[in-house]
């Protein structure tokens, strides 16, 4: 009974994150129809102000058992900055009050039969130019979005949010199509009550099981907007999702899967840029461990930083290996957290035999390691930082994620107390 009541609120709290998605929808439309600027203001105003506090009451508990569940015993005892962000966020995620009332606000009789917005998702050059993954710069190196005050969803930044959304959703790869036969084969009339859905236009050139694909996108994504509106949306986090609703069905079972998946990727995509930092450090120290001659060849480019693996470490490998590639790297890194969660150290792996100790950071072990395996070509061939980058962009499609794993888990073997100690 208790798991039910739990289920039921969950896919009620998403259902109201979708309302107030729907709300923003219209005040943005009402806005760029012509409405004045001052009433606008206060219209978005309004939307933090009305809320329906016997709906959140309705789920808020919900929400308060899935956080416990998936929160780390050891989060309060660590000192690794990723960490104390983890912590803020399962914070962050349940408060603030104005917040937490405005995400559940009911909509109106009148919303469920209105128009949806009309969105133009071409690959405008405008999109990519904020966006681009591909091409970090030092002085800037988050996902491009508009600045933010924090814990604050208002008209203007949803809509800014959803015009990317959109335009990422649609350009969303086809790899998923073999593993998910049942929306392979949706119907016509399903894929675009989705689209309308969503108001999501300009899919013509679209098979309708991709239409299907990137509504669900936009439906889950504007939903995290609205739940985690510190972060919002930036480019990458699609990448993410993907192979998750590829795999999940249900639209409000997706979304709390992807919550979860980015109580650890969220600090990816923060302004301050203090998680991927890290991260490019760690990446950075493995290799300097491993492979000196390479470190100072790096040093010499200046590119000791590594942030030419940015990519890499922002969407988890996930555009340099296959839809199927990336479900087994990503799996294995899950298999080490749920270990590191259920207190199997370094000891016990040792009286079962396994050759390495779980690990938080199996991915920048994964990372290094492919850097590692062009040691050659970098050290003999390449002069620049950018070169590098355009090799280490260019092995998409020409990773072997088996050789990749076993490269890793050789580095946590050998590393691993030199490498993670520091930063505990």
């Amino acid at each position: 009974m208790v798991f039910f009541l739990t289920i039921f609120g969950c896919r009620k709290e998403y259902e109201n994150f979708r309302r107030q998605c729907r709300r923003l929808r219209k005040h943005s439309d009402d806005c760029s129809k012509g409405t004045s600027e001052r009433s606008c203001i206060e219209d978005s105003g309004s939307l933090a102000e009305d809320s329906d506090y016997s709906s959140y009451e309705d789920v808020v508990s919900a929400r308060e058992s899935l956080s416990s569940e998936e929160r780390s015993p050891d989060v309060e005892d660590s000192d690794d900055p990723s960490s104390a962000l983890l912590e803020g966020y399962d914070a962050s995620g349940q408060t603030t009050n104005t917040d937490a009332s405005a995400l559940n606000t009911e909509s109106s009789d009148s919303e469920s039969s209105e128009d949806p917005e009309v969105i133009q998702a071409s690959s405008s050059s405008e999109g990519r130019e904020e966006n681009d993954l591909d091409v970090p710069l030092k002085e800037n190196t988050s996902p491009s979005r508009t600045e933010l005050h924090p814990n604050q969803c208002t008209g203007e930044n949803f809509s800014t949010w959803q015009r990317i959304i959109r335009v990422d959703a649609v350009r969303a790869n086809a790899e998923w199509i073999p593993y998910s036969p049942s929306q392979a084969t949706v119907s016509e009339l399903r894929a675009r009550h989705a689209a309308d859905a969503v108001g999501l236009k300009d899919y013509d050139s679209l098979e309708l099981c991709r239409i299907f694909h990137a509504a669900r996108l936009v439906a889950i994504l504007e939903a995290y907007a609205v739940y985690d509106p510190e972060i919002g949306y930036c480019q990458g986090m699609s990448d993410l999702l993907s192979p998750i609703i590829a795999v999940v069905t249900e639209d409000h079972e997706a979304f709390w899967c992807f919550v979860g998946f980015m109580r650890k990727a969220r600090h990816n995509f923060r302004l301050d840029e203090v998680g991927i930092r890290r991260q490019l450090s760690i990446v950075s120290k493995i290799i300097k461990c491993k492979d000196s001659h390479l470190y100072r060849h790096l040093e010499k480019l200046q590119a000791e930083d590594c942030f030419f693996v940015y990519r890499m470490v922002v969407v988890l490998f996930r555009r340099e290996l296959s839809f199927e590639q990336t479900i087994c790297l990503w799996e294995v890194m899950w298999a080490d957290q749920a270990a590191i969660r259920a207190g199997i150290g370094k000891s016990a792996w040792s009286r079962i035999r396994q050759r390495a100790p779980p690990t938080e950071d199996l991915l920048l072990y994964a990372i290094a390691a492919s850097v590692l395996q062009k040691r050659k070509l970098i050290i003999e061939k390449y002069s620049s930082m950018d070169e590098i980058l355009r090799e280490c962009n260019s092995m998409s499609g020409h990773l072997d994620v088996w050789k990749l794993l076993d490269d890793a888990h050789n580095l946590v073997v050998n590393l691993h107390d030199k490498i993670e100690a520091p930063f505990r």
